[in-house]
């Protein structure tokens, strides 16, 4: 009776590792699929060849495929937009810090961040890694990563948050370590607002769309003796770069150096993911 038990459960462990690498198969087949039946501007050149194995909606209506793909069309789509108006294109800063956790120990906070609060781990999505901070409790909490600085830098990071019935989360970025500045999106006021430790200091209007991944960018800025610019932006994941900055400030007191963060308050009891998180450097003007 063991013995029949034991080839049982053997069979079903098996069965469960066919059906695994079906799944892993056809996902990867799947973005292949959806590459292979778009047609891109020729001026492009090739599509990147590793590429992340999720599958999203892809900017300019070219249906879907992988975040590696749709960062690839948007920087593309920009491009054409910047020499069709004879625009000098945006330069991304110069990276200080990089990490997308494809590399990160699963089950784990990686070693060079400091958790200020919250059970912060890498987690297995698919087949890519994100950074999760868990729906419980709810209360506010942040981790800080990258060098210590004071201006003339800049944040990026994807986050992911979903909303319960009317419960939503709030989330963000930060600069300057714990009374920095923070850009935060705020749901339950429908709004995008800029903090300087816990003051708000301006605000826009943003429409957060749940279970859609929001990029958010946040950078301090010395623009002359004295006076430092504040400047903040976010869009959903797969629409365009806002041109514009989304919130703006101009402050007086020189910043206070300090490491970057992401930040988030999961108010809706489900977890918030973070991905792509980046430090740059940004030119002085």
């Amino acid at each position: 009776m063991n013995e029949r038990n034991e080839m049982r459960t053997q069979r079903h462990g098996n069965d469960f590792q066919i059906l695994a690498g079906i799944a892993a198969v056809g996902l990867s087949l799947s973005l292949l699929w959806a590459q292979a039946a778009q047609t891109f501007p020729a001026q492009w050149g090739e599509p990147p060849e590793i590429q992340a194995q999720d599958y999203v909606e892809l900017p300019a209506g070219y249906g879907h495929g992988s975040s590696t793909l749709a960062k690839w069309i948007t920087a593309n789509l920009n491009r054409d937009k910047a020499a069709a108006g004879n625009i000098e294109p945006v330069k991304p800063p110069t990276a200080l810090y990089e990490n997308n956790f494809e590399k990160a120990e699963a089950g784990k906070l990686p070693d060079e961040f400091m958790a200020l609060a919250g059970d912060f781990v890498v987690k297995s999505a698919g087949t890519n890694r994100v950074l999760e901070l868990p729906g419980t409790p709810l209360d506010s909490f942040a981790v800080q990563f990258g060098p210590t600085e004071s201006a003339n830098v800049a944040v990026e990071a994807r986050i992911l948050g979903t909303a319960k019935g009317r419960r939503t989360p709030a989330f963000g970025v930060g600069l300057g370590g714990v009374a920095g500045f923070k850009l935060q999106v705020s749901p339950g006021k429908k709004s995008l607002e800029l903090l300087k430790d816990q003051e708000v200091k301006t605000s826009a209007a943003f429409d957060w769309q749940s279970g859609i991944w929001t990029q958010l960018r946040l950078q301090i800025r010395k623009v002359k003796a004295d006076e430092w610019k504040i400047e903040g932006k976010a869009w959903a994941q797969g629409s365009p770069e806002p041109k514009e900055w989304s919130v703006v400030f101009d402050e007086k007191e020189e910043p206070v150096a300090g490491r970057a963060s992401v930040l988030g308050n999961p108010f809706a009891g489900t977890a918030i993911w973070f991905d792509d998180l980046r430090v740059g450097r940004v030119v002085e003007k």
